[in-house]
């Protein structure tokens, strides 16, 4: 995890001082970026410890669509909570349902991504072809005199990632979103980890994965959203049969909060230990060895079917969430 100190190192010599929503100030530079082997080991952070339980627990969280603090607290991650239930924005939010509400958050957007389709009436084999798609007919509307038909689906845009990478894994367009522009004010906290896209190799038989994150708190953020990337990146390689190879993380707002400096000066002092090893349970079905297709484990895969092997760290570091 060298490059992670170098990042820490990076920002520290070149950012400028920024005011943010949060109250307290960043020392932030516009892109950075970070490349990983997944064959040399995995990109746990061991300069402190590494919140792992939480990483892959949230991981599971998003599989499932969740939307609540409350089933990512059962699941074993506690990071929701504040976003949830300490924002005053947020709290006033007419869109918030209740307690430990978050929002249609990113599992929702990787699963069921809200798409809805408005067709002129009069254009039926348009209409036909929305519905060999999955669309179905809402409601009939009426647009500047014109009747319309209103269709709607919700798309698993993970699901559809992993059809293609069996389908057709040399696609250039295996990729899913969570920026939604028409939910933005629905969520407690807007995407920061928001555009994934897979590139297969089917020569080699690797699968690699690019992630741009819009904003990155790098003394909390940036060593759970690598550990999370990665341990996904390995799932889904788990299940169609593909090797993790390349895992690239980009960032667009690289940030130190203003009280976050003491912990990542100190990691700068820390020698980092080797590369651990990411283990799957063996309950988790491996494509390259049955040969059977099984995407339903995106749903049915557990915290616990994840597992560092060989796992060093320094002492833990704690700082405050900004929030």
């Amino acid at each position: 995890m060298k490059q992670y100190q170098d990042l820490i190192q990076d920002v520290l010599d070149n950012g400028t001082w920024q005011e943010n929503r949060t109250g307290i100030r960043t020392l932030s530079i516009p892109g950075a970026m970070m490349r990983f082997d997944l064959q040399k080991g995995f990109p746990a952070v061991t300069t402190k410890r590494l919140a792992f339980k939480s990483v892959v627990s949230e991981l599971v969280g998003f599989l499932r669509a969740t939307r609540s603090a409350a089933t990512f607290r059962a699941l074993g991650c506690k990071v929701w909570d504040q976003n949830a239930n300490e924002n005053a924005e947020w709290l006033a939010n007419p869109f918030r349902e209740g307690e430990d509400d978050l929002g249609p958050v990113y599992g929702v957007q990787w699963r069921q991504w809200p798409a809805y389709k408005v067709i002129d009436a009069a254009r039926t084999e348009q209409i036909d072809a929305a519905r060999r798609h999955g669309f179905s007919v809402v409601s009939k509307i009426t647009e500047n005199g014109q009747d319309k038909v209103l269709l709607y689906k919700a798309v698993d845009q993970l699901r559809d990632c992993l059809d293609t990478l069996i389908k057709n894994p040399a696609s250039r367009r295996i990729l899913f979103h969570g920026w939604n522009c028409a939910v933005l004010d629905e969520v407690a906290l807007p995407a920061c980890h928001l555009l994934y896209q897979f590139l297969a190799s089917p020569a080699t038989r690797e699968i690699s994965l690019c992630l741009y994150v819009r904003s990155n708190d790098i003394g909390l953020g940036t060593p759970f959203n690598l550990a999370e990337g990665a341990a996904l990146l390995h799932l889904v390689g788990r299940l169609t049969g593909l090797k993790p190879r390349w895992f690239n993380y980009f960032i667009g707002d690289a940030h130190i909060y203003e009280n976050h400096i003491e912990m990542v000066t100190e990691q700068l002092k820390r020698e980092p230990f080797p590369a651990p090893r990411l283990v799957i349970s063996d309950r988790i079905p491996d494509y390259a060895v049955t040969g059977k297709y099984e995407p339903q484990w995106l749903e049915q895969v557990e915290p616990g079917d994840f597992t560092l092997e060989g796992y060093q760290h320094h002492a833990p570091l704690t700082a405050p969430m900004a929030v």
